[in-house]
Protein backbone atom coordinates (compact mmCIF):
# COMPACT_ATOMS: atom_id res chain seq x y z
CA UNK A 1 0.00 0.00 0.00
CA UNK A 2 1.35 3.81 -1.10
CA UNK A 3 2.45 5.92 2.09
CA UNK A 4 0.49 9.09 2.76
CA UNK A 5 2.00 11.48 4.51
CA UNK A 6 -0.64 13.03 6.65
CA UNK A 7 -0.06 16.41 5.37
CA UNK A 8 0.57 16.96 1.64
CA UNK A 9 -1.33 20.14 1.43
CA UNK A 10 -4.13 20.43 -1.23
CA UNK A 11 -3.42 24.16 -1.83
CA UNK A 12 -0.33 24.87 -1.76
CA UNK A 13 0.66 24.86 -5.35
CA UNK A 14 -0.21 22.41 -8.32
CA UNK A 15 2.72 20.39 -7.69
CA UNK A 16 2.26 16.48 -7.32
CA UNK A 17 4.68 15.34 -4.77
CA UNK A 18 6.03 11.55 -5.05
CA UNK A 19 5.04 9.47 -2.18
CA UNK A 20 2.39 11.46 -1.18
CA UNK A 21 -0.58 11.34 -3.34
CA UNK A 22 -1.88 15.05 -2.91
CA UNK A 23 0.04 18.48 -3.00
CA UNK A 24 1.06 21.12 0.14
CA UNK A 25 -1.83 22.58 1.77
CA UNK A 26 -3.42 19.39 1.84
CA UNK A 27 -1.71 16.50 3.21
CA UNK A 28 1.24 14.22 2.69
CA UNK A 29 -0.13 10.64 3.10
CA UNK A 30 1.92 7.62 3.59
CA UNK A 31 17.07 14.05 19.38
CA UNK A 32 16.56 16.20 21.94
CA UNK A 33 17.11 19.83 20.99
CA UNK A 34 16.88 22.84 23.11
CA UNK A 35 13.56 24.48 23.27
CA UNK A 36 12.53 27.73 22.33
CA UNK A 37 12.18 29.54 26.08
CA UNK A 38 16.18 29.68 25.95
CA UNK A 39 16.32 31.73 22.75
CA UNK A 40 16.07 35.26 22.76
CA UNK A 41 13.57 36.34 19.47
CA UNK A 42 12.62 39.37 18.62
CA UNK A 43 9.13 40.94 17.33
CA UNK A 44 9.38 40.01 13.55
CA UNK A 45 7.59 40.81 10.13
CA UNK A 46 6.58 39.10 7.35
CA UNK A 47 9.90 39.90 5.70
CA UNK A 48 11.54 37.83 8.50
CA UNK A 49 8.85 34.73 8.37
CA UNK A 50 11.09 32.90 4.52
CA UNK A 51 14.25 32.92 6.74
CA UNK A 52 13.05 31.21 9.74
CA UNK A 53 12.37 28.59 7.08
CA UNK A 54 15.21 26.15 7.10
CA UNK A 55 17.65 24.88 3.73
CA UNK A 56 17.32 21.31 2.20
CA UNK A 57 21.06 21.06 3.31
CA UNK A 58 19.92 21.59 7.28
CA UNK A 59 16.65 19.42 6.62
CA UNK A 60 18.59 16.56 5.23
CA UNK A 61 21.12 16.68 8.09
CA UNK A 62 17.91 16.46 10.64
CA UNK A 63 17.04 13.63 8.44
CA UNK A 64 19.88 12.01 8.19
CA UNK A 65 19.26 11.87 4.37
CA UNK A 66 20.82 13.62 1.15
CA UNK A 67 18.75 14.18 -1.84
CA UNK A 68 15.67 16.20 0.45
CA UNK A 69 14.33 19.09 -1.42
CA UNK A 70 11.67 21.98 -1.44
CA UNK A 71 8.89 20.40 -3.33
CA UNK A 72 6.49 22.72 -2.68
CA UNK A 73 5.20 26.06 -1.29
CA UNK A 74 3.12 28.25 -0.20
CA UNK A 75 1.91 32.03 1.11
CA UNK A 76 -1.74 30.60 2.05
CA UNK A 77 -3.27 28.46 4.25
CA UNK A 78 -4.93 25.09 3.38
CA UNK A 79 -8.56 23.45 3.54
CA UNK A 80 -8.74 19.94 4.39
CA UNK A 81 -11.70 20.00 6.64
CA UNK A 82 -13.84 17.74 4.19
CA UNK A 83 -11.09 14.97 4.35
CA UNK A 84 -10.98 14.25 7.85
CA UNK A 85 -13.15 11.78 9.90
CA UNK A 86 -13.38 13.89 12.64
CA UNK A 87 -13.06 17.77 12.35
CA UNK A 88 -12.11 18.34 15.84
CA UNK A 89 -9.02 16.84 15.14
CA UNK A 90 -7.62 18.69 11.97
CA UNK A 91 -5.26 20.63 14.05
CA UNK A 92 -3.31 17.25 15.08
CA UNK A 93 -3.24 15.42 11.49
CA UNK A 94 -2.71 18.65 9.21
CA UNK A 95 -0.38 21.67 9.28
CA UNK A 96 -1.52 25.08 8.21
CA UNK A 97 -5.16 24.53 7.97
CA UNK A 98 -7.27 27.71 7.58
CA UNK A 99 -10.40 26.70 9.98
CA UNK A 100 -7.38 25.84 12.84
CA UNK A 101 -5.94 29.07 12.68
CA UNK A 102 -9.39 30.77 12.04
CA UNK A 103 -10.29 33.45 14.44
CA UNK A 104 -6.68 33.46 16.06
CA UNK A 105 -5.42 36.86 14.55
CA UNK A 106 -2.61 35.46 12.20
CA UNK A 107 -1.07 37.87 9.27
CA UNK A 108 1.23 35.66 7.49
CA UNK A 109 2.04 32.22 6.52
CA UNK A 110 5.10 30.40 4.94
CA UNK A 111 4.41 27.05 4.02
CA UNK A 112 7.15 24.41 2.34
CA UNK A 113 7.30 20.80 2.06
CA UNK A 114 10.58 18.71 1.19
CA UNK A 115 11.32 15.55 0.24
CA UNK A 116 13.11 13.21 -1.81
CA UNK A 117 11.71 13.95 -5.83
CA UNK A 118 11.32 10.23 -6.20
CA UNK A 119 8.42 8.01 -6.54
CA UNK A 120 8.83 6.39 -3.16
CA UNK A 121 10.16 8.80 -1.54
CA UNK A 122 11.99 7.58 2.33
CA UNK A 123 11.87 10.98 4.07
CA UNK A 124 8.85 14.03 4.32
CA UNK A 125 9.00 17.40 5.52
CA UNK A 126 6.72 20.37 6.17
CA UNK A 127 8.06 23.74 8.00
CA UNK A 128 5.66 26.32 8.68
CA UNK A 129 5.94 29.96 9.86
CA UNK A 130 2.78 31.77 10.96
CA UNK A 131 3.06 35.79 11.97
CA UNK A 132 0.99 37.04 14.26
CA UNK A 133 0.72 40.60 15.97
CA UNK A 134 1.94 40.13 19.05
CA UNK A 135 3.52 37.25 21.14
CA UNK A 136 0.40 37.26 23.24
CA UNK A 137 -1.31 36.07 20.30
CA UNK A 138 1.23 33.42 19.14
CA UNK A 139 1.37 32.02 22.52
CA UNK A 140 -2.49 31.65 22.87
CA UNK A 141 -2.59 30.15 19.48
CA UNK A 142 -0.21 27.25 21.22
CA UNK A 143 -1.64 26.97 24.40
CA UNK A 144 -5.09 25.93 22.49
CA UNK A 145 -3.44 23.63 20.26
CA UNK A 146 -1.95 21.94 22.83
CA UNK A 147 -5.69 21.16 24.28
CA UNK A 148 -6.98 19.95 20.82
CA UNK A 149 -3.75 17.26 20.81
CA UNK A 150 -3.88 16.07 24.31
CA UNK A 151 -7.93 15.49 23.36
CA UNK A 152 -6.77 13.66 19.93
CA UNK A 153 -4.60 11.32 21.20
CA UNK A 154 -5.12 7.96 21.00
CA UNK A 155 -7.60 8.24 18.25
CA UNK A 156 -7.73 6.85 14.47
CA UNK A 157 -8.43 9.68 12.30
CA UNK A 158 -9.39 8.18 8.36
CA UNK A 159 -8.68 10.68 5.62
CA UNK A 160 -9.85 10.80 2.23
CA UNK A 161 -7.70 12.64 -0.16
CA UNK A 162 -8.99 12.40 -3.47
CA UNK A 163 -9.32 8.92 -4.56
CA UNK A 164 -6.58 7.93 -1.76
CA UNK A 165 -8.20 6.27 1.76
CA UNK A 166 -5.75 6.19 4.44
CA UNK A 167 -6.20 5.39 8.22
CA UNK A 168 -4.06 6.95 11.21
CA UNK A 169 -3.51 6.55 14.49
CA UNK A 170 -3.00 9.45 16.64
CA UNK A 171 -0.54 8.55 19.78
CA UNK A 172 -0.43 10.47 23.08
CA UNK A 173 0.57 14.69 22.92
CA UNK A 174 3.67 15.06 24.62
CA UNK A 175 3.27 18.65 26.16
CA UNK A 176 5.90 18.58 28.93
CA UNK A 177 8.34 21.53 27.35
CA UNK A 178 8.36 24.56 25.09
CA UNK A 179 7.77 22.56 22.02
CA UNK A 180 4.48 20.31 21.65
CA UNK A 181 5.23 17.32 19.71
CA UNK A 182 2.77 14.14 18.95
CA UNK A 183 3.10 11.00 16.59
CA UNK A 184 0.90 9.70 14.07
CA UNK A 185 1.46 6.34 11.81
CA UNK A 186 -0.68 5.46 8.99
CA UNK A 187 -2.49 1.98 9.32
CA UNK A 188 -0.97 -0.83 6.71
CA UNK A 189 2.38 1.26 5.41
CA UNK A 190 4.95 -0.31 7.03
CA UNK A 191 5.88 1.09 9.95
CA UNK A 192 5.52 4.88 7.94
CA UNK A 193 4.90 7.42 10.52
CA UNK A 194 5.07 11.16 11.28
CA UNK A 195 6.12 13.62 14.32
CA UNK A 196 4.64 16.48 14.61
CA UNK A 197 5.82 19.87 16.23
CA UNK A 198 4.54 23.11 17.62
CA UNK A 199 5.93 26.05 19.81
CA UNK A 200 5.92 29.70 19.36
CA UNK A 201 8.90 31.85 19.53
CA UNK A 202 8.04 36.01 19.48
CA UNK A 203 5.13 36.12 17.28
CA UNK A 204 5.89 33.99 14.89
CA UNK A 205 4.10 29.78 15.42
CA UNK A 206 5.82 27.19 14.08
CA UNK A 207 4.63 24.13 12.89
CA UNK A 208 6.67 21.02 11.68
CA UNK A 209 5.87 17.77 10.54
CA UNK A 210 8.73 14.94 9.98
CA UNK A 211 7.83 11.65 7.78
CA UNK A 212 9.68 8.52 7.43
CA UNK A 213 9.94 4.59 8.60
CA UNK A 214 11.61 5.51 11.78
CA UNK A 215 10.30 8.79 12.67
CA UNK A 216 11.49 10.17 16.31
CA UNK A 217 12.31 13.79 17.57
CA UNK A 218 13.54 15.01 13.70
CA UNK A 219 10.08 17.35 13.63
CA UNK A 220 10.85 18.67 16.90
CA UNK A 221 14.89 19.65 16.09
CA UNK A 222 13.08 21.25 12.91
CA UNK A 223 11.28 23.03 14.85
CA UNK A 224 13.92 24.17 17.35
CA UNK A 225 16.36 25.22 14.61
CA UNK A 226 13.69 27.22 13.26
CA UNK A 227 13.14 28.97 16.27
CA UNK A 228 17.02 30.05 16.30
CA UNK A 229 16.77 31.17 12.82
CA UNK A 230 13.98 33.92 13.79
CA UNK A 231 16.50 34.83 16.68
CA UNK A 232 19.08 35.41 14.18
CA UNK A 233 19.29 39.39 13.73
Amino acid sequence: MSRVPVFCAAVLVSVLLSGCVSTVGGTALRGESTGPGSVDVPTLTESDLDRVLLGAGEVNGIMGATGIRMTASSQDMSDNSDGVSDVDCLGAIYGAEQMVYQGSGWMAVRDQVLQEPTADNAHWVEQIAVLYPSNEKATAFVDRSRTTWQKCGGTSIDIDNSDVHSTWKIDSADVSGDILTQVSTQRNAGGWGCQHALTSASNVVIEAWACSNSIADEASAIAADMVKNAATK
